[in-house]
Protein backbone atom coordinates (compact mmCIF):
# COMPACT_ATOMS: atom_id res chain seq x y z
CA UNK A 1 0.00 0.00 0.00
CA UNK A 2 1.38 3.54 -0.82
CA UNK A 3 2.05 5.59 1.86
CA UNK A 4 -0.35 8.34 2.65
CA UNK A 5 1.33 11.94 2.23
CA UNK A 6 -1.79 13.81 4.15
CA UNK A 7 -0.89 10.94 7.40
CA UNK A 8 0.45 12.82 10.38
CA UNK A 9 2.87 11.07 12.96
CA UNK A 10 0.73 9.21 16.06
CA UNK A 11 1.25 6.61 18.24
CA UNK A 12 1.17 2.98 17.65
CA UNK A 13 -2.42 1.46 17.67
CA UNK A 14 -3.15 -1.02 20.49
CA UNK A 15 -4.01 -3.26 16.93
CA UNK A 16 -0.67 -2.57 15.92
CA UNK A 17 1.14 -4.02 19.20
CA UNK A 18 3.40 -6.99 18.54
CA UNK A 19 1.91 -9.18 22.06
CA UNK A 20 5.47 -11.45 21.72
CA UNK A 21 7.26 -8.25 22.03
CA UNK A 22 5.00 -6.99 24.49
CA UNK A 23 5.48 -10.34 26.78
CA UNK A 24 9.36 -10.49 26.39
CA UNK A 25 9.23 -6.77 27.50
CA UNK A 26 7.30 -7.31 30.70
CA UNK A 27 9.25 -10.21 31.02
CA UNK A 28 12.88 -8.11 31.07
CA UNK A 29 11.15 -5.39 33.09
CA UNK A 30 10.63 -8.29 35.94
CA UNK A 31 13.59 -9.74 35.56
CA UNK A 32 16.04 -6.01 35.42
CA UNK A 33 14.47 -5.51 39.06
CA UNK A 34 16.31 -8.79 40.26
CA UNK A 35 19.42 -7.10 39.36
CA UNK A 36 18.83 -3.68 40.15
CA UNK A 37 17.49 -4.30 44.18
CA UNK A 38 21.04 -4.40 45.10
CA UNK A 39 21.78 -0.99 44.10
CA UNK A 40 18.68 -0.02 46.01
CA UNK A 41 19.33 -1.60 48.95
CA UNK A 42 23.38 -1.69 49.58
CA UNK A 43 26.17 1.04 49.07
CA UNK A 44 27.26 1.45 45.37
CA UNK A 45 30.72 -0.64 45.84
CA UNK A 46 28.81 -3.94 46.34
CA UNK A 47 26.94 -3.59 43.31
CA UNK A 48 30.38 -4.81 41.33
CA UNK A 49 32.14 -5.90 44.48
CA UNK A 50 30.40 -8.31 46.61
CA UNK A 51 32.50 -7.69 49.20
CA UNK A 52 33.19 -4.66 50.27
CA UNK A 53 30.39 -5.05 52.27
CA UNK A 54 31.64 -7.93 53.94
CA UNK A 55 28.64 -10.11 53.28
CA UNK A 56 28.97 -12.86 51.19
CA UNK A 57 28.46 -16.39 53.01
CA UNK A 58 25.77 -19.15 53.40
CA UNK A 59 22.16 -17.81 51.99
CA UNK A 60 23.87 -14.32 50.86
CA UNK A 61 26.72 -16.25 48.66
CA UNK A 62 23.93 -18.25 46.84
CA UNK A 63 21.69 -15.13 47.09
CA UNK A 64 24.32 -13.15 44.86
CA UNK A 65 25.34 -16.32 42.59
CA UNK A 66 21.83 -16.59 41.35
CA UNK A 67 21.30 -13.12 40.33
CA UNK A 68 24.63 -12.83 39.26
CA UNK A 69 24.65 -16.40 37.35
CA UNK A 70 20.52 -16.03 35.75
CA UNK A 71 20.41 -11.86 35.94
CA UNK A 72 22.89 -9.83 35.75
CA UNK A 73 23.79 -8.08 32.56
CA UNK A 74 20.93 -10.37 30.46
CA UNK A 75 17.38 -8.34 31.09
CA UNK A 76 19.61 -5.07 29.97
CA UNK A 77 20.58 -7.14 27.12
CA UNK A 78 16.83 -7.94 26.38
CA UNK A 79 15.47 -4.30 27.36
CA UNK A 80 18.47 -3.32 24.61
CA UNK A 81 17.40 -5.16 22.09
CA UNK A 82 14.03 -4.44 22.40
CA UNK A 83 14.10 -0.88 22.61
CA UNK A 84 16.41 -0.99 19.26
CA UNK A 85 13.48 -2.93 17.53
CA UNK A 86 11.06 -0.79 18.82
CA UNK A 87 12.95 2.11 16.77
CA UNK A 88 12.64 -0.13 13.85
CA UNK A 89 9.25 -1.04 14.02
CA UNK A 90 8.07 2.46 14.86
CA UNK A 91 10.53 3.78 11.85
CA UNK A 92 9.03 1.16 9.63
CA UNK A 93 5.46 2.23 10.21
CA UNK A 94 5.72 5.83 10.46
CA UNK A 95 7.42 5.38 6.88
CA UNK A 96 4.36 3.56 5.36
CA UNK A 97 2.22 6.06 6.60
CA UNK A 98 4.33 8.78 4.64
CA UNK A 99 4.29 12.15 7.19
CA UNK A 100 7.68 13.68 5.97
CA UNK A 101 9.08 14.39 9.62
CA UNK A 102 9.21 10.84 10.93
CA UNK A 103 12.91 11.91 11.87
CA UNK A 104 11.83 14.78 13.80
CA UNK A 105 9.23 12.73 15.55
CA UNK A 106 11.99 10.19 16.77
CA UNK A 107 14.37 13.01 18.16
CA UNK A 108 11.66 14.53 19.84
CA UNK A 109 10.74 11.40 21.32
CA UNK A 110 14.09 10.42 22.33
CA UNK A 111 14.96 14.41 23.97
CA UNK A 112 11.99 13.70 25.94
CA UNK A 113 12.99 9.93 26.64
CA UNK A 114 15.89 12.14 27.92
CA UNK A 115 14.17 14.29 29.91
CA UNK A 116 12.32 11.96 31.69
CA UNK A 117 15.41 10.34 32.13
CA UNK A 118 17.41 12.79 33.72
CA UNK A 119 14.75 13.76 36.37
CA UNK A 120 14.23 10.10 37.38
CA UNK A 121 18.47 9.52 37.88
CA UNK A 122 18.60 12.84 39.50
CA UNK A 123 15.39 12.87 41.23
CA UNK A 124 14.36 9.44 42.51
CA UNK A 125 17.57 6.81 41.77
CA UNK A 126 21.04 6.86 40.09
CA UNK A 127 20.85 3.93 38.66
CA UNK A 128 18.47 5.06 35.74
CA UNK A 129 18.98 4.07 32.60
CA UNK A 130 17.08 5.68 30.28
CA UNK A 131 19.17 8.28 29.69
CA UNK A 132 21.80 5.86 28.05
CA UNK A 133 18.45 4.06 25.75
CA UNK A 134 17.66 8.02 24.37
CA UNK A 135 21.25 8.95 24.02
CA UNK A 136 22.18 5.76 22.04
CA UNK A 137 19.07 6.10 20.15
CA UNK A 138 19.38 9.32 19.01
CA UNK A 139 23.07 8.37 17.62
CA UNK A 140 22.17 5.15 16.26
CA UNK A 141 18.99 6.34 14.17
CA UNK A 142 20.76 6.90 11.05
CA UNK A 143 21.66 3.21 10.69
CA UNK A 144 17.92 1.58 11.03
CA UNK A 145 17.44 1.24 7.39
CA UNK A 146 20.55 -0.75 7.29
CA UNK A 147 20.42 -4.49 6.20
CA UNK A 148 19.35 -6.73 9.15
CA UNK A 149 22.77 -8.67 8.49
CA UNK A 150 24.61 -5.23 8.85
CA UNK A 151 23.02 -4.42 11.73
CA UNK A 152 23.72 -7.75 13.37
CA UNK A 153 27.74 -7.58 11.66
CA UNK A 154 27.23 -3.52 14.03
CA UNK A 155 25.57 -4.26 16.64
CA UNK A 156 28.19 -7.02 17.90
CA UNK A 157 31.35 -4.88 16.64
CA UNK A 158 29.93 -2.52 19.07
CA UNK A 159 29.49 -5.07 21.63
CA UNK A 160 32.96 -6.18 21.70
CA UNK A 161 34.72 -2.75 21.50
CA UNK A 162 34.41 -3.56 25.53
CA UNK A 163 36.53 -6.52 25.68
CA UNK A 164 39.87 -4.44 24.57
CA UNK A 165 39.04 -1.21 26.09
CA UNK A 166 39.02 -3.19 29.86
CA UNK A 167 41.09 -5.94 29.37
CA UNK A 168 43.61 -2.87 28.00
CA UNK A 169 42.50 -1.00 31.19
CA UNK A 170 43.18 -3.78 33.34
CA UNK A 171 47.00 -4.85 31.95
CA UNK A 172 47.77 -0.90 32.74
CA UNK A 173 46.73 -1.22 36.79
CA UNK A 174 50.16 -1.79 38.17
CA UNK A 175 51.40 1.18 36.44
CA UNK A 176 49.01 3.16 38.07
CA UNK A 177 50.47 6.63 40.52
CA UNK A 178 50.34 4.98 43.47
CA UNK A 179 47.96 7.90 44.81
CA UNK A 180 45.30 7.21 41.74
CA UNK A 181 46.12 3.30 42.54
CA UNK A 182 45.20 3.77 46.68
CA UNK A 183 42.15 6.10 45.45
CA UNK A 184 40.35 3.81 43.03
CA UNK A 185 40.98 1.11 45.86
CA UNK A 186 39.05 2.88 48.12
CA UNK A 187 36.31 3.52 46.00
CA UNK A 188 36.14 -0.75 45.03
CA UNK A 189 36.24 -1.38 48.28
CA UNK A 190 35.35 1.32 50.50
CA UNK A 191 36.39 2.02 54.33
CA UNK A 192 33.67 1.64 57.13
CA UNK A 193 33.88 5.45 57.62
CA UNK A 194 33.01 5.88 53.99
CA UNK A 195 30.30 3.37 53.73
CA UNK A 196 28.85 4.66 56.93
CA UNK A 197 28.49 8.33 55.38
CA UNK A 198 26.36 6.89 52.32
CA UNK A 199 24.59 4.28 54.61
CA UNK A 200 23.70 7.86 57.07
CA UNK A 201 23.12 9.65 53.32
CA UNK A 202 20.37 7.38 52.25
CA UNK A 203 18.80 7.09 55.17
CA UNK A 204 18.36 10.49 55.95
CA UNK A 205 15.75 12.58 54.10
CA UNK A 206 15.45 13.52 50.09
CA UNK A 207 17.37 16.65 50.75
CA UNK A 208 20.09 14.73 52.49
CA UNK A 209 20.00 11.81 49.60
CA UNK A 210 20.11 14.76 46.62
CA UNK A 211 23.95 15.47 46.14
CA UNK A 212 25.35 12.07 46.66
CA UNK A 213 22.29 10.38 44.12
CA UNK A 214 23.28 13.26 41.54
CA UNK A 215 26.90 12.78 42.35
CA UNK A 216 26.52 9.11 41.13
CA UNK A 217 23.97 9.87 38.48
CA UNK A 218 26.19 12.17 36.43
CA UNK A 219 29.13 9.54 36.85
CA UNK A 220 26.47 6.91 35.36
CA UNK A 221 25.83 9.52 32.23
CA UNK A 222 29.40 10.18 31.45
CA UNK A 223 31.88 7.45 32.57
CA UNK A 224 29.94 4.57 32.67
CA UNK A 225 27.98 5.25 29.33
CA UNK A 226 30.91 6.14 27.77
CA UNK A 227 32.40 2.73 28.62
CA UNK A 228 29.74 0.31 28.96
CA UNK A 229 26.46 1.14 28.12
CA UNK A 230 26.93 3.47 24.31
CA UNK A 231 28.71 -0.13 23.17
CA UNK A 232 26.47 -2.58 25.35
CA UNK A 233 23.31 -1.08 24.91
CA UNK A 234 24.22 0.83 21.38
CA UNK A 235 25.39 -2.43 20.13
CA UNK A 236 22.05 -4.44 21.73
CA UNK A 237 19.74 -2.17 20.16
CA UNK A 238 21.52 -2.84 16.61
CA UNK A 239 20.90 -6.50 16.72
CA UNK A 240 17.64 -6.06 18.05
CA UNK A 241 16.59 -3.83 15.18
CA UNK A 242 17.98 -6.43 13.00
CA UNK A 243 16.21 -9.85 15.23
CA UNK A 244 12.87 -7.52 14.65
CA UNK A 245 13.17 -7.15 10.84
CA UNK A 246 14.12 -10.95 10.58
CA UNK A 247 10.82 -12.13 12.35
CA UNK A 248 12.58 -13.47 15.62
CA UNK A 249 11.25 -11.01 18.19
CA UNK A 250 7.42 -11.90 16.75
CA UNK A 251 7.87 -15.37 17.60
CA UNK A 252 7.35 -16.40 13.54
CA UNK A 253 10.53 -18.57 13.36
CA UNK A 254 10.06 -22.25 14.03
CA UNK A 255 9.59 -24.18 17.08
CA UNK A 256 12.94 -25.81 15.88
CA UNK A 257 14.83 -22.62 15.34
CA UNK A 258 14.26 -21.20 18.78
CA UNK A 259 15.23 -24.79 20.40
CA UNK A 260 18.24 -24.65 18.94
CA UNK A 261 18.99 -21.01 19.91
CA UNK A 262 18.21 -21.50 23.67
CA UNK A 263 20.59 -24.23 24.05
CA UNK A 264 23.15 -23.24 22.27
CA UNK A 265 22.80 -19.67 23.82
CA UNK A 266 22.54 -21.36 27.72
CA UNK A 267 25.29 -23.63 26.68
CA UNK A 268 27.74 -21.70 25.70
CA UNK A 269 26.85 -18.97 28.54
CA UNK A 270 26.55 -20.50 31.43
CA UNK A 271 29.50 -22.12 31.85
CA UNK A 272 31.49 -18.69 30.96
CA UNK A 273 29.59 -16.98 34.13
CA UNK A 274 30.23 -19.88 36.33
CA UNK A 275 33.97 -19.90 35.39
CA UNK A 276 33.68 -16.23 35.76
CA UNK A 277 32.12 -16.18 39.43
CA UNK A 278 34.65 -18.67 40.27
CA UNK A 279 37.70 -16.62 39.16
CA UNK A 280 35.88 -13.57 40.78
CA UNK A 281 35.79 -15.60 44.08
CA UNK A 282 39.01 -17.19 44.37
CA UNK A 283 41.19 -13.54 43.63
CA UNK A 284 38.45 -12.36 46.69
CA UNK A 285 37.43 -9.55 44.07
CA UNK A 286 40.48 -7.65 44.25
CA UNK A 287 40.49 -4.59 42.38
CA UNK A 288 43.13 -5.83 40.01
CA UNK A 289 41.48 -9.15 39.25
CA UNK A 290 37.75 -8.03 39.34
CA UNK A 291 37.15 -4.22 38.43
CA UNK A 292 37.64 -4.81 34.87
CA UNK A 293 38.94 -8.40 34.59
CA UNK A 294 35.98 -10.01 36.48
CA UNK A 295 33.12 -8.74 34.53
CA UNK A 296 33.95 -9.57 31.19
CA UNK A 297 33.08 -13.31 31.92
CA UNK A 298 29.76 -12.30 32.57
CA UNK A 299 29.58 -9.80 29.81
CA UNK A 300 30.20 -12.02 26.79
CA UNK A 301 28.39 -15.09 28.76
CA UNK A 302 25.36 -12.85 29.51
CA UNK A 303 24.87 -12.88 25.99
CA UNK A 304 24.12 -16.18 25.03
CA UNK A 305 21.86 -16.67 27.99
CA UNK A 306 19.90 -13.66 27.00
CA UNK A 307 19.37 -15.37 23.96
CA UNK A 308 18.08 -18.50 25.48
CA UNK A 309 15.71 -16.29 27.45
CA UNK A 310 14.30 -14.65 24.65
CA UNK A 311 14.07 -17.98 22.39
CA UNK A 312 12.01 -19.48 25.71
CA UNK A 313 9.56 -16.80 25.91
CA UNK A 314 8.96 -16.99 21.61
CA UNK A 315 8.69 -20.37 22.61
CA UNK A 316 6.05 -19.85 25.10
CA UNK A 317 4.05 -17.28 23.08
CA UNK A 318 4.28 -19.80 19.97
CA UNK A 319 2.62 -22.78 22.68
CA UNK A 320 0.51 -20.57 24.20
CA UNK A 321 2.19 -21.80 27.99
CA UNK A 322 0.92 -20.11 30.90
CA UNK A 323 -1.51 -18.07 29.33
CA UNK A 324 -2.62 -16.16 32.06
CA UNK A 325 0.93 -14.87 33.12
CA UNK A 326 1.64 -14.16 29.85
CA UNK A 327 -1.43 -12.00 29.56
CA UNK A 328 -0.02 -10.16 32.82
CA UNK A 329 3.97 -9.97 31.32
CA UNK A 330 2.24 -8.30 27.94
CA UNK A 331 0.57 -5.51 30.16
CA UNK A 332 3.41 -5.18 31.67
CA UNK A 333 5.64 -4.42 29.02
CA UNK A 334 2.86 -1.94 27.53
CA UNK A 335 3.77 -0.10 30.42
CA UNK A 336 7.07 -0.83 30.58
CA UNK A 337 8.33 3.10 31.08
CA UNK A 338 5.82 3.71 34.01
CA UNK A 339 6.72 0.37 35.28
CA UNK A 340 9.98 1.03 35.26
CA UNK A 341 10.13 3.90 36.88
CA UNK A 342 7.24 2.99 39.18
CA UNK A 343 10.25 0.22 40.57
CA UNK A 344 12.39 3.09 41.43
CA UNK A 345 9.70 4.98 43.61
CA UNK A 346 8.37 1.55 45.40
CA UNK A 347 12.17 0.51 46.06
CA UNK A 348 13.54 3.57 47.08
CA UNK A 349 10.25 4.04 49.72
CA UNK A 350 11.59 0.74 50.91
CA UNK A 351 15.01 1.39 51.49
CA UNK A 352 16.06 5.12 51.45
CA UNK A 353 15.07 7.61 54.49
CA UNK A 354 11.89 9.28 52.86
CA UNK A 355 10.27 5.76 53.96
CA UNK A 356 11.14 2.66 55.16
CA UNK A 357 14.94 3.75 55.53
CA UNK A 358 15.93 -0.09 55.22
CA UNK A 359 18.70 0.83 53.55
CA UNK A 360 21.87 -1.81 54.29
CA UNK A 361 19.42 -3.43 56.75
CA UNK A 362 18.08 -6.06 54.05
CA UNK A 363 20.37 -9.24 53.11
CA UNK A 364 20.35 -10.29 49.68
CA UNK A 365 17.80 -13.20 50.07
CA UNK A 366 15.14 -10.26 51.94
CA UNK A 367 15.79 -8.23 49.49
CA UNK A 368 14.70 -10.71 46.53
CA UNK A 369 11.87 -11.05 48.80
CA UNK A 370 11.12 -7.33 47.94
CA UNK A 371 11.59 -8.02 44.47
CA UNK A 372 8.65 -10.67 44.54
CA UNK A 373 6.45 -8.06 46.22
CA UNK A 374 6.56 -5.62 43.24
CA UNK A 375 6.58 -8.09 40.77
CA UNK A 376 2.86 -9.44 42.36
CA UNK A 377 1.68 -5.53 42.38
CA UNK A 378 3.40 -4.60 39.25
CA UNK A 379 1.36 -7.86 37.51
CA UNK A 380 -1.85 -7.14 39.08
CA UNK A 381 -2.11 -2.91 38.30
CA UNK A 382 -1.08 -3.14 34.75
CA UNK A 383 -3.64 -5.48 33.64
CA UNK A 384 -6.68 -3.60 35.30
CA UNK A 385 -4.95 -0.12 34.61
CA UNK A 386 -4.72 -1.34 30.62
CA UNK A 387 -8.60 -2.23 30.79
CA UNK A 388 -9.58 1.34 31.60
CA UNK A 389 -6.56 3.61 29.76
CA UNK A 390 -4.98 3.21 26.38
CA UNK A 391 -1.89 3.54 27.96
CA UNK A 392 0.48 3.50 31.11
CA UNK A 393 1.00 7.31 32.60
CA UNK A 394 4.27 8.19 31.79
CA UNK A 395 3.70 6.76 28.74
CA UNK A 396 0.91 9.11 27.86
CA UNK A 397 3.13 11.84 28.90
CA UNK A 398 5.85 11.04 26.93
CA UNK A 399 3.20 10.07 23.48
CA UNK A 400 1.66 14.08 24.47
CA UNK A 401 5.08 15.52 24.69
CA UNK A 402 6.03 13.57 21.18
CA UNK A 403 3.01 14.37 18.63
CA UNK A 404 2.76 17.77 20.31
CA UNK A 405 -1.15 16.66 21.11
CA UNK A 406 -2.75 15.43 23.93
CA UNK A 407 -3.86 11.67 23.51
CA UNK A 408 -6.86 10.52 24.59
CA UNK A 409 -6.45 8.65 27.54
CA UNK A 410 -9.20 6.71 28.57
CA UNK A 411 -9.67 3.27 26.49
CA UNK A 412 -13.12 3.08 24.84
CA UNK A 413 -15.87 1.63 26.30
CA UNK A 414 -16.45 -2.14 24.94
Amino acid sequence: MPADPSAKPAPTAASERIVAIDVLRGFALMGILLVNIGAFAMVGAAYLNPFANGRLEGAEFWAWGAVHLLAEAKFLTLFSVLFGAGIAMISDRMAARGPPAAPGVHYRRHLWLLAIGLAHAHLIWMGDILVAYALCGMLLYPLRNLRPRRLLVAGACMIAVVLPLWGGLAATIPYWPEEERAAQELEWAPSREAMDEEIEAYRGGWLDQQPLRSEDALGMETVVFLTFFLWRAGGAMLIGMALYRWGVLSAARSPGFYRRMAAVGAGLGLPVIALGMGYNVRAGFAMEASMLQGPLFNYVGSLGVAAAYLALVMLAVRSGWMAGLQRRLAAAGRMALTNYVTQSVVCTLVFYGHGLGMFERLGRPEQLGVVAGVWVLQLLWSPWWLARFRFGPLEWVWRTATYGKRQPLRARAG
